[in-house]
């Protein structure tokens, strides 16, 4: 647990439906209507994401696009223009750069800035909030929601508090009243799950939470995942921003004699790719929010897809998962490749390295000590001995 600092404002910036803004920015015909970017229709692909009027019909991000065009039929689908979002993504972050000297970006659309001190530059954190936003809108066009805290958490949940184009502040004195009448679903780390448990002992809000002993949490939670409630629930979280440069990216790559379009075979090697990761971060007791993958073509054509997961990674079965996923929905699919790599980065180790909260204690060390056995073997007889068996698609 990092102690709370004074003095410090930590900005968070979450830009609205990006993928969907861009398109709605570059092509005026879009603009008021519902817009799905990802899969298209007929495909078995999922919703990168989606503007907020096709929000108002319950698409989402990560749904199946048969069930999105189950209920939006008439909305605009469209696949991903990477490189356009990509040059949108930095000139945000300059733009961030130019405004603090400490800023870590945590995906292609949303970072952290600290601003303490910078009161005397350019006046209120309040103004140097809407500044950021005018800003913004001016070089991009594009809206975004910005919440200031004293730590990580209290400026991200900020943020999400009023979106779209939403601005909150949140000072210290004010936290435990911002937070209480928060819905428990709203913390960081708590799934489905976890939700259902926490209500079935009549904790609906935070406040409910905060009442609750901590005693109580951990015959219900364990002692990790009763810390973890009872500190956000009190607002305690790590005002640490710009250690990501620190953390060293954990990948691993395969060049193709020559190039491959068999689906099955890149399958497999991200299979492969995915366990050697995976081994890696356990032997250096860590666990990763951001996935990421490379892609190269026969004339030197490469790509990288990242996606930051509110959940840290370190399993080979759920690398291999995301990292698939990302590869499928990417396009490359039909084309044939030359080499593909699988990456892992971002170790915050200020917060718990746990999943979903409800995860049993049992289910814990079974895998525990089924990636310890893995992991034993691979090192007497080499990388890629034995991998788990994953179901075939």
């Amino acid at each position: 647990m990092s102690e709370q600092r004074s003095g410090k404002w930590i900005m968070h910036l979450d830009m609205d439906a990006f993928f969907a803004s861009v398109e709605q920015r570059d092509h005026p015909e879009y603009r008021g209507r519902p817009v799905i970017v990802g899969a298209l229709p007929g495909s078995r692909g999922v919703v990168a994401t989606c503007s907020y009027e096709a929000r108002q019909f319950g698409v989402r991000s990560a749904m199946p696009i048969s069930e999105a065009h189950r209920r939006c039929p008439q909305a605009i689908y469209v696949r991903p223009g990477m490189g356009r979002y990509a040059d949108v993504s930095k000139q945000v972050m300059t733009l961030l750069s130019d405004i603090s000297p400490v800023v870590e970006p945590v995906s292609i659309d949303e970072a952290y800035i600290d601003i303490t001190g910078l009161e005397k530059l350019f006046g209120t954190v309040e103004k140097i909030a809407a500044m950021t936003k005018q800003r913004i809108f001016e070089q991009t066009q594009l809206n975004c929601s910005i919440g200031v805290g004293p730590n990580r958490l209290i400026a991200k949940l900020a943020s999400e508090f009023d979106k779209p184009n939403g601005l909150k502040i949140v000072s210290p004195e004010q936290v435990q009243a911002f937070l209480d009448p928060l819905p428990v679903a709203d913390l960081r780390g708590v799934g489905r799950q976890t939700v259902k448990s926490i209500n079935r002992l009549g904790i609906f809000t935070v406040h409910d939470l905060r009442r609750c002993s901590q005693e109580l949490l951990q015959q219900q939670f364990g002692e990790r995942g009763a810390q973890h409630l009872y500190n956000q629930a009190r607002g305690i979280a790590s005002d640490l921003v710009g250690q990501v440069s620190e953390r060293k990216s954990i990948s691993k790559e395969h060049t193709f004699g020559q190039d491959v379009s068999d689906q099955q075979l890149i399958r497999d090697w991200f299979r492969r790719l995915s366990s050697e990761v995976g081994r890696s971060t356990r032997k250096k007791e860590l666990a990763g929010h951001v996935i990421s993958i490379k892609v190269r073509f026969s004339n030197f054509e490469t790509h990288t897809r990242q996606q930051r997961l509110r959940t840290p990674l370190d399993t080979d079965s759920t690398i291999f998962q995301h990292a698939l996923a990302l590869f499928e929905k990417s396009g490359f699919a039909n084309r044939a490749v030359r080499l593909i790599g699988v990456g892992l980065s971002v170790w915050e180790a200020e917060e718990p390295l746990m999943g979903d909260l409800f995860e049993s204690e049992v289910e814990s060390q079974r895998d525990k000590k089924l990636y310890s056995a893995l992991d034993e073997i691979s090192d007497k007889f080499g990388d890629g001995t034995v991998t788990l068996g994953l179901p075939k698609r």
